[in-house]
């Protein structure tokens, strides 16, 4: 069972501030969580084997084939400040630090 300083501690980590009542109920929602984690342990995994996936996965992209590009000025169409050749963007001198 995971206490009140545990979760604090994990608290501080991850940076939250939690109240008390945060406090209360993540205990409980961590322990069970451990709970869980600890009944996983028990079982006799031997003759399976590692997946990283649950379920078969396959690509679902699209298949990598030369086409035409996208004409220059259609994509410079929308940019906010562009010449005939492509975008411009400010120099680093001119950008203020954010």
């Amino acid at each position: 069972m995971i206490d009140r300083e545990q979760v604090l501690h994990v608290a501080r980590l991850a940076r939250l501030r939690l109240t008390d009542a945060e406090v209360g109920r993540m205990t409980g929602e961590l322990s069970s969580i451990l709970d869980h984690i600890e009944k996983i342990g028990e079982l006799d995994l031997e003759e399976v084997a590692p997946t990283s996936h649950v379920i078969e996965l396959e690509n679902v992209l699209r298949a990598d084939e030369p086409r035409e590009s996208l004409p220059r000025e259609v994509a410079l169409r929308e940019a906010p400040d562009s010449d005939a050749t492509g975008f411009r963007v400010p120099s680093p001198s001119t950008v203020e630090e954010a």
